[in-house]
C-alpha cells in the first residue's frame, strides 16, 4: 500500500500549472498553491485585463496580490525531494504534435483530457480537478479536447457566441443580436442545436431505413444469385438428361431401323437365292434336253431317228414364267428417303425450339427494382412483334395480314380440329411466349357497339366449352382490358374494374414479367396510363385477343 500513499503525497505537493513538485511555493488568497514563477507567468498574461484569477477556482483578485514564499510548504517539498519522490509524469502523458495540449500547463504541456465551453480552455487531468470538485465549475459544459475553442469567440465583440441567427445562418454573440443582427430571427445556440439535432435524428432514421432497405435488397440479390445458380444447374442437369434420353431414343430407333433393314435384307436375299437355285436347276435340265435333241438330230439312220423320236420326254414348263419375272428393284432407297425426311423434320423442330430456348435463356432476368419507361420511344426499346396462332383461333375468328389481324364473322372458318383451339369464345392467343420486358400496341375498331378485349394469359388456360375458365379475364390465368366504345373495363378472376381515361383507337401494353408489372395505355399523341397490375407471374404469358361483335376487328401495330 506504500505506492498509493506516495502517489497521494506527490499529487498534494505538485504545482497545478507545471504539474511538478513546487519550486518556491506561494499561496494565493483563495488557498491554492503554485510555483512562484508559474503563478507570476500566469498573471503576467492576464495583466491587460486588469484582474488576476486563480487557475484552479477562477477567483479573481484586484489589484495583483503580492505573494510571499510559503516556507512551511517549501520545507515539506524539500523533504519529499530528499525521499526521492518525483512528480514528473510519463512521456506518453505529454502532448504531442497531434494532441490537444492543456492551456494551464507551463513548460512542457500535458495532454488535455477535456475542454470547457464556458472557460474556453483545455485541461489536463490535474488542472481539470477544480471543474470536477468546485460546485460553480461543475455547471460548466465539458467536452472532448478541441483546438477550435476560439472559434466560439465573436471576432467583433470578443464574447462567447451563445446565439444563432437563423436569418444569416451563423453563430453570434449576445451583442451581435442587438447590433447588426437586430430584427433577425435569432435563438439560443442550444435551441438551434436541439432543432438541428431533431433534424439530424430524422436524417439518421432515413439513412438507417435506407441501409435496412438496401441490406434487404442485398440479401434478396444474394438469394437471387443462389436461386439463379441453383436453377441454372438444375436446368443444365435436366436438359442434359432430356437430350441424353433423346439421343438414346434416336439410337434405339436407328438400331430398330437397322435391324428391320437387315431382317428384310435376309428375307429378300433368301428369296432371291431360292429363285436362283430353281433357275440353275432349270438351266441344267434344259441343257440336258438340248443334248438329247442334238444327239437325235445328229442320227443319220432315218429308221433309228423315227424309232427314238417318240421316246423323247416332253419339255416341262419353265419355272421362269411371266408370273415370276424379275421386277426392277429400288432396293432400300425409299427407307433412306424416309430417314432423310425424319432428319429434316427433326432439324426443323430443333431449329425452332432451339431458337425459342435461347430466347427464353436470354430473357432470364434478376429481380431488381427498375422504373417503367416514361416516353413512347422508351417503350419502343422493348417492342415485341406479335403473331397469332391459327391453331388456337375459334372457328368464327378470321386471321389475316400475316396472322396479325383479327375479325369475327358469323360463319365458321374451315379450321381443322385442334386441342389448342377455343371452341366457344371468339378468342385467339399468340405464337410467342413472353417472359421478359415487352411492349406492343393494338389498333382496335372504334364505335358504339365495337368491343375488343386485349389480354395476356397463361398457356394452360382451358379451351373447350363456354365456362369462365376459358374466357379471358374471368379466371386466375388471364388478365384482360375490354375496350367498349367510349369506356374501358378491366377483368381478372371474374372481378370487373371500371377504368377511366381518354378513348383512343390504339392501346399499348407494357409487360415486365420478372417484376410482375402489366400496364395498359391509351396511345395518341401522348401515352396515358389506363390501368396497372402488380402481381407475380408464375408462367410465361401469351398475348390474347377477343373480339365480341361481328365484323369488328383488332390488329397488332408494327412499331418502328
Amino acid at each position: 500500500m506504500a505506492q498509493p500513499e506516495n502517489q497521494l503525497d506527490r499529487e498534494r505537493f505538485c504545482c497545478s500549472i507545471c504539474v511538478d513538485l513546487m519550486k518556491d511555493p506561494v499561496t494565493t488568497g483563495c488557498g491554492h498553491s503554485y510555483c512562484m514563477s508559474c503563478i507570476n507567468t500566469h498573471w503576467d498574461k492576464e495583466q491587460e485585463r486588469g484582474s488576476y484569477s486563480c487557475p484552479q477556482c477562477r477567483q479573481t483578485f484586484t489589484p495583483r496580490p503580492v505573494l510571499g514564499k510559503n516556507t512551511m510548504l517549501a520545507d515539506l517539498v524539500e523533504e519529499l525531494k530528499k525521499a526521492g519522490l518525483q512528480a514528473a509524469p510519463a512521456d506518453h502523458c505529454y502532448a504531442g504534435p497531434e494532441d490537444v495540449a492543456c492551456d494551464v500547463c507551463t513548460g512542457r504541456k500535458l495532454k488535455a483530457l477535456k475542454s470547457c465551453l464556458v472557460c474556453l480552455a483545455c485541461y489536463c487531468e490535474k488542472h481539470l480537478q477544480p471543474h470536477l470538485q468546485s460546485v460553480p465549475l461543475k455547471k460548466h459544459k465539458l467536452v472532448e479536447p478541441s483546438e477550435k475553442l476560439q472559434e466560439n469567440i465573436c471576432s467583433n465583440h470578443d464574447e462567447v457566441m451563445k446565439m444563432f441567427c437563423r436569418t444569416d445562418q451563423q453563430c453570434i454573440c449576445y451583442l451581435c443580436s442587438v447590433d447588426e443582427h437586430k430584427d433577425h430571427d435569432t435563438v439560443s445556440a442550444a435551441a438551434e442545436r436541439t432543432e438541428r439535432q431533431r433534424e439530424l435524428g430524422l436524417r439518421r432514421q432515413t439513412i438507417q431505413q435506407r441501409v435496412q432497405d438496401t441490406e434487404k435488397d442485398l440479401k434478396m440479390l444474394q438469394q437471387e444469385e443462389e436461386a439463379v445458380n441453383g436453377s441454372a444447374d438444375k436446368a443444365v442437369e435436366d436438359s442434359e438428361e432430356i437430350f441424353t434420353e433423346l439421343i438414346r431414343l434416336l439410337e434405339k430407333r436407328s438400331s430398330d431401323v437397322k435391324q428391320q433393314i437387315r431382317s428384310q435384307q435376309e428375307t429378300e436375299v433368301r428369296r432371291v437365292r431360292e429363285l436362283q437355285e430353281r433357275l440353275e436347276q432349270e438351266i441344267t435340265e434344259l441343257k440336258r434336253k438340248e443334248r438329247e435333241l442334238k444327239q437325235l438330230s445328229d442320227t443319220e439312220d432315218h429308221n433309228q431317228f423315227l424309232h427314238n423320236y417318240p421316246s423323247l420326254s416332253p419339255l416341262s414348263e419353265s419355272t421362269h414364267s411371266s408370273n415370276h419375272r424379275i421386277r426392277p428393284l429400288r432396293n432400300f432407297e425409299d427407307v433412306t428417303a424416309a430417314v432423310l425426311q425424319v432428319r429434316g423434320r427433326l432439324e426443323d423442330i430443333l431449329s425452332e425450339t432451339g431458337t425459342q430456348i435461347l430466347q427464353i435463356v436470354s430473357q432470364v432476368d434478376i429481380l431488381l427494382p427498375r422504373p417503367e419507361p416514361e416516353t413512347r420511344a422508351d417503350f419502343f426499346k422493348y417492342s415485341q412483334e406479335i403473331t397469332l396462332d391459327p391453331n388456337t383461333a375459334n372457328k368464327r375468328v378470321l386471321l389475316s395480314e400475316g396472322n396479325r389481324k383479327v375479325t369475327v364473322l358469323r360463319e365458321e372458318q374451315s379450321y381443322s380440329n385442334h386441342p389448342d383451339r377455343f371452341t366457344y369464345w371468339p378468342q385467339v392467343i399468340s405464337r410467342e411466349s413472353l417472359t421478359g420486358r415487352c411492349y406492343w400496341e393494338m389498333e382496335v375498331e372504334q364505335g358504339m357497339i365495337a368491343r375488343v378485349g386485349v389480354a395476356v394469359t397463361y398457356k394452360n388456360i382451358s379451351r373447350a366449352g363456354n365456362s369462365e375458365e376459358c374466357e379471358f379475364g374471368y379466371n386466375d390465368k388471364s388478365w384482360s382490358l375490354s375496350c367498349y366504345g367510349t369506356r374501358y373495363i378491366f377483368h381478372y378472376n371474374g372481378i370487373r374494374t371500371p377504368v377511366s381515361g381518354p378513348r383512343s383507337s390504339r392501346v399499348g401494353v407494357y409487360l415486365d414479367h420478372s417484376a410482375g408489372v402489366l400496364s395498359f395505355y391509351s396511345v395518341s399523341d401522348t401515352m396515358t396510363l389506363l390501368h396497372r397490375v402488380q402481381t407475380t407471374f408464375t408462367q410465361p404469358l401469351y398475348v390474347g385477343v377477343r373480339v365480341y361483335s361481328y365484323r369488328s376487328t383488332a390488329e397488332f401495330c408494327k412499331l418502328k
